[in-house]
């Protein structure tokens, strides 16, 4: 937004035009919704706060950066924000030194903010980096109890969120309506986001949430948008929650939706506007961190069972639905984006970091369906079934009817691009990276070794899966039945599934390995919780890339 200077000076109370003074503090403000920082860089990082006005027109505001050490080099500014942003508020502050933790402070109208802390990036020779991945917070299912233990940590240099940050539905019935905790957490607005001004509301209430504050309040975070920021599966030209024939054009809704995302978000905006936010971090020579966004940029459609097979597929309809899905055509990135991750692990790998990290929403594991009856008793598969409630019996069914077909587990994720994912594996290989992938989207915890063939070939990165912050895991409707165990037992990419909890991963990076503890809380239920690690992971890296993963 332009800033006048004169009103500017006006609205603070440093210039001649008292009156105006004199409004602005009359009208006073207020912080209801935390302060942020993100997109951490060696000299840089993005300030967010959001000002509540008590007024119309535009609001004044400071802000003050300082080293936490208080020795010097902190940072002094002033802005304007106003309905035109929905008095979101975003400084990127420059000229700041490598490796250094600050604290962050807004003021407007008489009001201070909370007090944030922040980071920017090591330069040069870096012992460690620790990063806690998060993903999928539904609002009505449960409460935010795993931001409230990434808040809690005794250390956190970035906090990596990659998506699913808010959840596009609303109403009786709604996806999340269901829980136990929902009458006290309905969704505002209670329809579904269609408008900016709906998807500039749902932000508000997340943000106001007080277990999401102190963890924006902890750390820098670096964020990824996946589906629901927008709509449910969505890509490139539309969503499986989106209709054309009752909510209008999908590109206006799209446009809406990452208008109040770059409002309300503490991230650095591409250059230009636009949806390409692919970008990278440089944590000193430990490790580089790159974002992938494989929903608006370039992905293709969906292929789904639903729309694109019989209800009773023969054999032939599943080889040729599997020949589809097989398409090298199909995208989930732009030739540009697979150019511009090439050459930044190339790079990465020449400067001599240790890691190269994949940021990416979805699962990339190939992720057969497994068949839950082979990897149970007889008796206990037949006591589980007769426990469970009609959902969850469908669900089993469903399962049960791809696992015979020999279809993936979901074509939302990499299975549904597979000859993108091979363009992915070669681009690793080539840079020679030690590559480790971090997923979002599946509600669920993984441990996944990638393989650049079905059969045999090279192991050429492993994956951590985080599951979801509150959002429902696929295996809660068949709680009886161990679906995780049988997803270890039937693929020989994942060593570890857990379709239930609900949590984080912490992941510490140094010179020798990487260590990935999945932090699972004990309930979304309730506001007493606990939080452990359920299963921890450890690589090597070395330079035939990385090593197996080792449980400790």
């Amino acid at each position: 937004m332009r800033i006048d200077r004169r009103r500017l000076l006006a609205l603070l109370g440093l210039g001649a035009a008292a009156p105006a003074t004199g409004a602005a503090a009359k009208d006073g403000a207020a912080f209801h919704h935390g302060v942020a920082s993100g997109d951490p860089l060696q000299d840089r990082v993005i300030l967010w706060t959001r000002i509540t006005p008590q007024g119309a027109g535009d609001v004044a505001y400071r802000w003050s950066l300082d080293p936490v050490d208080r020795r010097g080099g902190g940072k002094r500014g002033e802005g304007m924000t106003g309905a035109d942003r929905d008095y979101t508020v975003k400084v990127d502050v420059s000229g700041l030194d490598p490796g250094r933790a600050y604290t962050f402070q807004f003021e407007a109208g008489g009001a201070k903010s909370p007090l944030g802390r922040t980071r920017t990036l090591a330069d040069g020779p870096t012992k460690d980096a620790v990063l806690a991945v998060c993903t999928c917070a539904l609002y009505p299912n449960g409460y935010f109890n795993a931001y409230g233990a990434i808040a809690a940590l005794p250390r956190v240099d970035a906090v990596v969120h990659l998506g699913d940050y808010i959840y596009e539905y609303g109403g009786p019935g709604s996806y999340g309506m269901d829980s136990a905790v929902a009458s006290e957490r309905p969704h505002d607005p209670a329809h579904e986001c269609l408008s900016l001004a709906d998807y500039r509301r749902r932000h508000a209430q997340y943000k106001g949430d007080p277990q999401l504050q102190a963890a924006h309040a902890r750390a820098p975070w670096i964020v990824v948008w996946d589906d629901h920021e927008t709509a449910n599966d969505s890509w490139m030209g539309g969503a499986e929650n989106h209709q054309p024939a009752t909510e209008g054009d999908w590109n206006v809704r799209k446009a809406a939706a990452i208008k109040a995302y770059y409002e309300w978000m503490p991230i650095r905006e591409p250059a230009g506007g636009g949806f390409s936010i692919n970008r990278s971090f440089d944590f000193g020579d430990v490790a580089s961190l790159f974002m992938l966004e494989t929903r608006l940029t370039a992905r293709d459609q969906q292929l789904t069972y639903d729309k694109d097979l019989p209800k009773e597929p023969t054999a032939a309809d599943v080889a040729a639905f599997k020949k589809r899905l097989a398409d090298p055509s199909r995208k989930m990135m732009s030739a540009g984006q697979e150019a511009w991750l090439e050459k930044a692990m190339a790079d990465s790998v020449k400067e001599g970091r240790r890691w190269q990290v994949l940021g990416n929403e979805v699962v990339m594991a190939r992720l057969a369906t497994p068949p839950i009856h082979k990897y149970m008793t007889e008796a206990a598969y037949t006591a589980a079934k007769a426990e469970l409630p009609r959902a969850g019996a469908n669900r089993l069914a469903r399962i049960e009817a791809n696992a015979a077909l020999g279809l993936p587990w979901g074509t939302d994720m990499w299975d549904g691009y597979p000859a993108d994912r091979q363009r992915v594996y070669g681009l690793i290989e080539k840079a020679r990276a030690n590559a480790i992938v971090l997923s979002g989207d599946s509600h669920a915890f993984w441990a996944n070794e990638l393989y650049n063939a079905e059969i045999g070939g090279k192991r050429v990165a492993v994956e951590f899966g985080t599951t979801a912050i509150s959002s429902p895991g696929p295996g809660e409707s068949i709680a009886g039945v161990p679906l995780g165990e049988a997803f270890a037992k039937h693929n020989r990419e994942v060593l570890y599934n857990q379709q239930t909890a609900k949590g984080f991963v912490l992941l510490t990076l140094t010179h020798s390995e990487a260590t990935a503890q999945l932090m699972a809380v004990s309930t979304v239920k309730d506001r007493a919780f606990t939080t452990r690690p359920i299963a921890s992971y450890r690589a090597a890296p070395g330079p035939a890339g990385v090593s197996a993963l080792k449980a400790i």
